[in-house]
């Protein structure tokens, strides 16, 4: 991969960190090395669920890189905004889990990069999370305003962004913001408790296909009506029930014994 995402795979994990200290801000760049480590991992059958998180000790992504945008042109800002976006939209639609691991300051398009993920697990420590952008007189145009609204609810979004503020880990934890926060001395510590957590959810424990079919039922269905979402959740069931891994689960519950799952 390229230089500003370093991307390791480890027993059906593959673990993309975004890589510009010390913020870890992300420009145009930046984004196209993190599309296509998405697409890496989607099309490599032996990666199970994917990791993001950012280098060093305080920062997971600080957003946008605001000395890029002021030296762009309203057209490069554009497509650069739709281009994020859709980068975002094609990690939400992967069908494998994704988790969020915040080692540090997570604020503007770095939570927007959060919120697209299926989960969010925080470094305890003195980090903000949060949707600054109504300081420098723009909205949060990455998916915030819309994925934030889906995670905490509208009037607690609008305040959120509106006000401007950041929250703790803990905040964030209270309000369904993030799943999990963890004590750790250090990223490497708190990695190695995420990359044990990620673990739980791949072969031979679990069944990789239905949490990777679960994602993106709820990602795809919530999205529509109700009796849309019911389609789609049936005919990912009837995928599932077509799979070595339902036949192996069903079987192991009859006989009382530990299922043995192989992602296929």
């Amino acid at each position: 991969m390229g230089t500003l995402i370093h991307y390791q795979t480890d027993k059906g994990v593959a673990v993309l960190t975004l890589s510009d200290p010390p913020a870890n801000a992300y420009t145009h760049e930046m984004m196209k090395e993190l599309d296509a480590a998405i697409l890496e991992a989607r099309f490599d059958s032996d990666v199970h669920v994917l990791v993001i998180t950012g280098q060093g000790e305080k920062f997971f992504c600080a957003g946008a890189n605001i000395n890029m945008l002021k030296e762009a042109d309203e057209t490069f800002k554009y497509y650069f905004c739709l281009h994020a976006n859709e980068t975002l939209s094609r990690l939400e639609q992967t069908p494998k889990l994704v988790i969020a691991a915040l080692n540090g300051h997570t604020v503007g398009g770095g939570l927007e990069i959060a919120l697209a993920c299926d989960l969010r697990v925080a470094r305890k420590g003195p980090y903000h999370i949060g949707l600054p952008e109504v300081a420098l007189g723009v909205l949060p145009g990455t998916g915030g305003t819309q994925r934030l609204a889906r995670t905490v609810g509208k009037a607690k979004a609008i305040e959120m962004m509106v006000e401007g503020k950041n929250v703790t880990a803990e905040q964030a934890l209270s309000m369904n913001l993030v799943n999990k926060v963890w004590e750790a001395a250090n990223n490497e510590a708190f990695m190695k408790l995420v990359r044990e957590y990620a673990h739980e959810f791949v072969p031979p424990n679990r069944a990789a296909l239905a949490v990777g079919r679960i994602k993106r039922s709820v990602q795809s269905g919530s999205e529509g009506a109700l009796e849309q979402g019911l389609a789609l959740e049936r005919e990912l069931q009837a995928e599932l029930f077509a799979s070595h891994d339902a036949k192996e689960g069903i079987a192991a519950y009859v006989e009382k014994r530990k299922a043995t799952f192989r992602a296929r």
